[in-house]
């Protein structure tokens, strides 16, 4: 008899196996001189490597989790085998993996180690497991709701790189080069005076309707940075930087991010303040800047 109903320990398990998955071909696929790219209808690129790791991704959830629904950004949505599969509320299904094989293809495509996979599980739309899986940055960041969010560096060449010992002047390699993952909590910068914001792209501001405000904003922080694509969400969930927002966003973009942010303790709605991945802006923050960048962007 198929099984229909896992823990949420049970899915960020299969979560990280998929990251696993997806992080054996691209990283064969990275700087590799025969990448195939093509430009899709919005026309932004996509390669050979993006829909290989969907195709993976599709074939071990059809096996593991086959009654699920999922939404990919190269191959779209895959319904579950099902016909009468429940729903949930509103148009969405109960359990929907939530897919982006490649988020920063255009840093993929010309070796910017900026790029990751993202793979989220949605219970009747809402995220509750997130995996960011960034193979050239050396970490892996994860959460499911109510267990907190990780990291694991042990692949960051950073982290190897032998300090002096505070002691004796020793050089020692780092306790994080050798420990186990290492929980997330976001920042407790609670003005904007002392606030480090990401804004990822001007162009997506400008053509949202939002550039005058950010740059109103900017006169208002500490300093502003564009990090770029999901990894301006974890930095902010790091504890590093305390506020990242843009637009033109995909369901799939946000996803994967939004558990970990939160569980880090912070919060990640839309620009206008839906405390969803489904109306197309995120801004994402440590919770205590939130109100105030958005009464400064609206």
């Amino acid at each position: 008899m198929t099984r229909t109903h896992f823990t949420l320990d049970e899915d960020l398990q299969l979560a990280l196996h998929l990251a696993d998955a997806a992080d054996a071909i691209s990283r064969e696929r990275y700087l590799s001189l025969d990448l195939e790219v093509s430009t899709k209808p919005d026309k932004t690129p996509v390669t050979d490597a993006d829909r290989a790791i969907e195709r993976a991704i599709i074939d071990i959830l059809a096996a593991e989790r086959g009654d699920d629904f999922m939404l990919g950004e190269e191959f779209g949505e895959q319904p579950g085998r099902v016909a009468d599969h429940e729903t949930g509320d509103g148009e969405h299904p109960h359990r929907q993996w939530i897919i982006d094989p490649i988020d920063g293809t255009s840093n993929f495509l010309r070796g910017v180690p900026v790029w990751a996979t993202l793979i989220a599980l949605a219970i009747d739309g809402d995220p509750v497991v997130g995996v960011v899986s960034a193979p050239a940055l050396g970490k892996r960041w994860w959460a499911a709701l109510g267990n907190g969010a990780w990291v694991d560096e042990s692949n960051d060449p950073l982290s190897n790189i032998p300090v002096p010992d505070e002691l004796d002047g020793r050089l020692v390699t780092p306790m994080h080069a050798v420990a186990e993952p290492r929980r997330l909590a976001v920042s407790s910068v609670a003005n904007l005076a002392d606030a480090s914001i990401s804004y990822n792209s001007l162009q997506q501001w400008d053509q949202a309707g939002y550039l005058d405000k950010l740059v109103g904003l900017s006169r208002k922080v500490w300093r502003t940075r564009a990090y770029g694509d999901m990894w301006s969400y974890m930095l902010v969930a790091e504890g590093v930087v305390d506020v990242a927002g843009e637009f033109d966003l995909k369901p799939y973009d946000m996803a994967a991010l939004m558990p970990i942010v939160r569980e880090a303790g912070g919060m990640f709605t839309s620009i206008d303040g839906h405390a969803d991945c489904w109306h197309g802006s995120a801004l994402a923050t440590n919770g205590h800047l939130h109100d105030a960048v958005r009464a400064e962007l609206t």
